[in-house]
């Protein structure tokens, strides 16, 4: 039986909500991921909105020969900055535009959850499944037998997003561009069986939809990669990996919890998404913006990054913990980069200063031993999590203000220029 208070589910709720994971209405206050969805801005989403006009059917492209050669994935430039995903408003082209021109060494394709069903991160990534569908319901998302209008709408704002990307990334023709996915868990967490329960709850059901992710977003990633030239960074979005790890999502009755899964099963499946890409030549990050990320578990299974909140208590200023700040520590020390998110999500009182910013990073790395200037290569300065919640102005300052902190970490101040760790 859970208790009336679960901090573990209200730490996921916070970190569903910034992460822009929208659905519909929850069912009951008792359950705090659909509670957490409910915030992210799509509580009012009718199910059965009115579909685009052309029918069905997803992106058709040539993926990699199964028997390419692996090659070595070089490091994107030093000193570079991108953002986690979500954009504000419903105006796409506007999104890309504003993403292009701040972040142009790594754009990314902008997600706008604000249009509702389908806009979302569980919704688009749902429209990426090959051989599976999800339509909405009153407590969210939950598989169906056929792709219906639900599935269509989201491959057709998926179609229309990839045009806008295009057309405002043209000018610049990026060197690297990246996309983001909700990963298996977090989707397995999210969308339910046709019973109403979590696909987490059905192990066969898990592998199911992985395999399903796994092959629609190789298709994804092609595309990309077709229109756009460029490298393609494959982001999988994890926020509810830490109740899944610690068995704190709620069932469908309420009354209790779904088991716990086993740290090594959770690493194997990852392990799995991040071999396939990289033997694709595509990078990927393990992102996940919850208060607890499990970082030795994301950075353990090959990861190019990982993306976590940098403003975290645990890791910043005189409330860091010693525990926290080692695992950053042990990321460093096997040289994998951290997305490092630095600027909040929505507009604070005065715009801050890029010394004040990268303050924030130094003092970091002071603590663990590290000398400021790797930071241009271990860190990648990004918002805390996505500007779905943001002002357009407020989205167009803080990428800018992310561009500028990479770099400040190329020349940084006050270096002693001396790696006490090495």
């Amino acid at each position: 039986m859970t208790s009336e208070s679960d901090p573990a589910a209200d730490a996921l709720a916070e970190a569903l909500a910034k992460a822009g994971l929208g659905g519909v209405a929850p069912p009951a206050p008792a359950d705090p991921l659909s509670a957490a969805l409910a915030a992210a801005g799509l509580a009012d989403s009718v199910p059965g909105a009115p579909a685009p006009p052309q029918v069905g059917g997803g992106i058709v492209v040539t993926t990699p020969e199964e028997d390419a050669e692996p090659e070595d994935l070089p490091h994107w430039p030093l000193g570079i900055a991108t953002g986690v995903g979500s954009m504000p408003g419903t105006d796409i082209r506007e999104a890309a535009a504003i993403v292009a021109g701040e972040v142009g060494a790594m754009p990314f394709v902008p997600e706008l959850p604000a249009r509702g069903v389908g806009a979302d991160i569980v919704g688009r990534t749902a429209g990426m499944l090959v051989d599976l569908a999800v339509e909405t319901v009153p407590t969210g998302y939950r598989v169906t037998q056929r792709p219906g209008r639900d599935h269509r709408r989201a491959v057709d704002l998926l179609r229309g997003d990839l045009d806008a990307f295009d057309e405002a990334c043209d000018p610049i023709r990026p060197g690297w561009v990246k996309v983001q996915a909700a990963g298996p868990w977090t989707l397995a967490a999210t969308v339910e069986l046709h019973a109403g329960h979590r696909v987490l709850t059905d192990r066969g059901a898990v592998r199911e939809f992985a395999a399903s992710l796994l092959e629609g977003l190789r298709g994804h990633v092609a595309e990309v990669a077709a229109r756009s030239g460029a490298r393609v960074v494959v982001q999988l979005d994890e926020p509810a990996l830490p109740a899944v790890l610690r068995g704190s999502l709620p069932t469908a009755s309420g009354y209790g919890t779904v088991r716990a899964i086993d740290e090594i099963d959770a690493a194997d499946l990852l392990r799995e998404f991040v071999d396939t890409f990289s033997g694709l030549g595509s990078p990927v990050v393990l992102h996940c913006c919850a208060d607890d990320p499990p970082l030795r578990l994301l950075a353990g299974v090959g990861a190019a990054a990982v993306g976590i909140d940098g403003t975290r208590r645990a890791i910043s200023g005189d409330t860091a913990l010693p525990a926290a700040l080692d695992a950053v520590g042990e990321v460093w020390d096997a040289g994998t980069p951290i997305m490092l998110g630095l600027v909040r999500t929505t507009a604070p009182a005065r715009t801050p200063e890029i010394p004040a910013l990268a303050q924030r990073a130094f003092d970091l790395a002071d603590r663990l031993g590290f000398a400021r200037h790797r930071l241009a290569e271990l860190a990648v300065p990004t918002p805390t999590c996505g500007l779905a919640g943001a002002t357009p102005d407020w989205a167009r300052t803080a990428l800018g203000l992310c561009r500028q902190l990479g770099e400040a970490f190329l020349d940084p101040t006050g270096d002693k220029d001396v790696d006490e760790r090495s």
